[in-house]
């Protein structure tokens, strides 16, 4: 069994930055020029960030972003396809690899230590922690793999924690919406971090496109969470800021 830890994925921007098709596309929309003159004038950085500022996001989808992922779990996986303006390639865990496949699992360290008193069959007390029921997960896998059971249907007791691999492809439009989500504190430890690690990468690959992408207390200046507002997040809450503003316009 290969033991890999939460936060430790790998994430690789296989495509994506380089020429910003958001900037031909914004000044398609209003440009009097033609085709030919709008795509060779030279990119204008000011005129990406003036219309994502605005709100004016039609543009960004025009812009496509393809990662490849390893090392996170089928708990973040389950969460990553919820976005359904993305495109998923996750390779196959039903394949018949005759045993050769690796068994590949991701844990959080928090959990590393905890053990538990469980009942064996005959109800003999055991103490196990989460290594020992993921051995005993891999042994039980293997001897169905020997004993000619399909790996497709050995793999339904395979734990959540099994590693999944992926190419996610998402245009611009996309991604800030899904940033907004999953790089909030309030997001889950491991897909937060794939949130963030594919951040970084776009904000790399085109500065201006990504520059105030982020959770959306970045782009808000509040948190929309208010009464679910993480403990750590010192953000001001949406009411108490509309309550300032309520209050300004009082007293202007």
């Amino acid at each position: 069994m290969n033991l890999k830890r939460v936060g430790d994925g790998t994430v690789v921007l296989l495509a994506g930055g380089g020429k910003v098709y958001t900037d031909v596309a914004a000044r398609f929309t209003r440009s009097e020029r033609g085709l030919s003159d709008i795509i060779a004038s030279p990119y204008n950085a000011d005129l990406v960030r003036s219309i994502i500022e605005k709100g004016h996001l039609a543009a960004t989808e025009f812009d496509y972003f393809l990662f490849g992922v390893e090392g996170y779990s089928r708990v973040t996986e389950v969460q990553l396809v919820r976005k359904r303006l993305a495109s998923y390639l996750i390779k196959s865990g039903r394949v018949e690899k005759g045993g050769k496949r690796s068994y590949d699992v991701v844990l959080p360290d928090s959990i590393l230590s905890h053990r538990a008193d469980c009942t064996l069959p005959g109800g003999a007390k055991v103490s196990l922690g989460a290594v020992d029921l993921l051995n005993m997960l891999e042994e039980w896998y293997d001897a169905g793999v020997d004993t000619g059971y399909k790996e497709e249907e050995l793999r339904y007791l395979k734990p959540q924690a099994t590693e999944f691999k992926a190419l996610i492809g998402m245009n611009a439009h996309a991604l800030l919406d899904w940033f907004k989500i999953r790089c909030c504190m309030n997001a889950q430890t491991e897909i937060r971090d794939l949130a963030n690690k594919m951040l970084r990468l776009c904000k790399e690959a085109s500065p201006a496109l990504f520059e105030g992408a982020g959770p959306n207390c970045v782009s808000l200046g509040y948190c929309p969470e208010n009464e679910f507002q993480h403990p750590s997040c010192r953000v001001i809450r949406k009411r108490d800021a509309l309550e300032l503003l309520k209050n300004a316009s009082k007293n202007p």
